[in-house]
């Protein structure tokens, strides 16, 4: 008996589709046979993922954090499965804001849960009855920081912390309706992300009272110095990604969590055996050290 689910005649759907991991997964998946919905938000996108794929991949408009956006998409998908279900969705669409948290703003905040964990639930909650249906699987994109959580990166830790959580009472909850769900850990991975975090970082930054951003200018820009070169650095490729979530919607047994690189191997490792005090220490070199009448100076 073969091991493997195979893709033809199931369907899946991708969200965050329109570059990086998301890309390359709806490709992965559309190449070993699977009918898959790949989420983007702008038709540039979709024009261009339609031209580098087969006839069985179909982009579709979905924007997570707009109620109707995720509506509409469900409704398409459903009227393509019919009876026969959705057997997969993997919610990769996200943000990363990274900045000092004392300088993010309330709204960011939101946006940044409302994009990573609360716009994955709504898909969620739109596309499940369809996934019980095939007796289906659901994989939520996380990463080693949904384990870890570094100093200014904050704000995507505390999502991928909120998103980890979830996922493992998702599965509890599912598991009596036969739909599986599985946690994909991606580390560092160069793709168009990485750009957007050092965007929005220094916006962000340039945004805060300058009083307050002066106490963390220099460090956090020298952290989002390193951040790229070890992206760049890194050996992981967005195919290892891709392979992870193929997995988990074609083994018989998926795993309950993927961790795609050594990075992330290693987040996950520390996170279990070190105390709160060594890894502070090991942070320190990050953060760096402020001088007290600095810390202390008031706000002008």
């Amino acid at each position: 008996m073969s091991k493997q689910v195979v893709g033809q005649g199931r369907t899946v759907l991708v969200s965050g589709a329109s570059t990086g991991l998301g890309r390359a997964c709806a490709r992965h998946l559309d190449q070993l046979g699977f009918h898959v919905f790949a989420g983007v938000r702008r038709s540039a996108d979709a024009e261009a993922l339609q031209a580098a794929s087969s006839a069985r991949l179909r982009p579709v408009m979905l924007d997570v954090t707009r109620e109707e956006s995720v509506a509409q998409a469900a409704a398409l998908v459903s009227d393509q499965v019919g009876d026969h279900g959705l057997w997969g969705l993997v919610n990769n669409a996200g943000i990363c804001v990274s900045a000092p948290l004392e300088c993010v703003a309330p709204a960011q905040l939101r946006h940044q849960l409302e994009t990573n964990l609360i716009g994955h639930h709504a898909v969620i909650r739109a596309v499940l009855p369809l996934a019980r249906m095939a007796r289906g699987r659901i994989v939520n994109v996380s990463s080693g920081l949904g384990r870890i959580a570094s100093p200014y990166l904050g704000a995507y830790a505390a999502s991928q912390f909120a998103k980890e959580g979830y996922s493992d009472a998702l599965r509890r909850e599912l598991r009596p309706f036969g739909v599986h769900v599985s946690v994909v850990e991606p580390g560092a991975i160069r793709t168009p992300i990485w750009e957007k975090v050092s965007e929005v970082g220094h916006r962000t930054l340039d945004g805060a009272p300058e009083d307050v951003a002066e106490l963390y200018r220099e460090s956090f820009l020298r952290f989002l110095e390193g951040n790229d070169r070890r992206a760049r650095a890194s050996a992981t490729r967005p195919e290892g990604f891709a392979d992870a979530v193929a997995h988990a919607m074609t083994a018989r047994r998926p795993k309950s969590r993927y961790r795609v690189g050594r990075d992330s191997r290693l987040t996950s490792v520390l996170a279990r055996v070190l105390p709160d005090k060594v890894l502070d220490a090991a942070f320190a070199t990050i953060v760096g050290h402020v001088p007290p009448a600095q810390a202390t100076a008031p706000r002008r």
